[in-house]
């Protein structure tokens, strides 16, 4: 039987970094690209809050609709756009579109 060596946690990280070279080192070429990933913690945050509070969600369904509403709001606030008058378009039926940044 063949005995196989297990690589390091280091050599392992490096592997990865080495694979997925182009999107650990997007920053660099695209600007709008943040250097760290602190905002996305920060929209899961608010998720991780309202389970700690009331214990948790009572279906996958309500869980998904936070998540969804959740992340119209972050992203409407990224895009400086009016948070307020924004939902009040929802519940009017003409929901404000946020706009779909493309790669340069």
């Amino acid at each position: 039987m063949a005995r196989t060596t297990q690589k390091s946690p280091a050599k392992n990280l490096l592997d990865r970094l080495q694979q997925h070279q182009a999107q650990v080192l997007a920053f660099m070429l695209d600007f709008r690209v943040p250097f760290d990933n602190n905002q996305a913690e920060r929209d899961l945050r608010m998720m991780k809050l309202k389970q700690k509070i009331s214990g948790g969600f009572r279906s996958v369904e309500g869980a998904q609709m936070f998540g969804r509403i959740r992340g119209y709001i972050s992203t409407l606030k990224k895009q400086g756009l009016n948070v307020l008058e924004a939902l009040k378009q929802v519940f009017l039926g003409n929901p404000t579109m946020p706009t779909v940044l493309q790669p340069e």
